[in-house]
């Protein structure tokens, strides 16, 4: 039988900070690597009900691929709750406009839809280029 670690909520969760490159890599990779990171699956003592996640810090979201023709094909669509105000973007339209927005909404689908959905999410930091205001917390690893 091998020994677990048992963690209490709240008690003896220590947040590490990293920092992902998201430059010639593909969204969907670039997303599930954050997700696991941000929930935390990556430790010893994971449970499903405490928030054991780390921060962390993507950049060159700018540089984001994508494979086949999703450029084009992909659709995400918002809505006002106004009649008639639903509105489709490209995944082309979306890198253009706002890079982050891309890779926020793909870790969003990949994160438990819970209450700490919320708390995960808050702890992802994302750049458009290689310049972040996180050095120091970074250095400290």
């Amino acid at each position: 039988m091998k020994p677990t670690t048992l963690v209490q909520s709240g008690k003896n969760i220590q947040r590490q900070w990293h920092l992902v490159d998201a430059s010639s890599e593909t969204l969907g990779r670039v997303a599930t690597k954050i997700a696991a990171l941000l929930i935390g699956k990556d430790k010893p003592g994971f449970s499903y009900h405490l928030d054991q996640g780390d921060y962390v810090v993507a950049v060159n979201t700018d540089e984001i691929q994508s494979t086949g023709r999703k450029l084009r094909q992909k659709i995400y669509h918002f809505h006002s709750a106004y009649a008639g105000n639903m509105k489709e973007f490209s995944l082309q339209e979306m890198l253009q406009k706002d890079s982050r927005q891309v890779l926020y909404h793909a870790v969003l689908g990949m994160i438990p839809k819970n209450r700490l959905r919320d708390q995960r999410m808050a702890r992802l930091k994302l750049f458009p280029t290689a310049q972040h205001s996180y050095q120091d917390k970074l250095k400290k690893e």
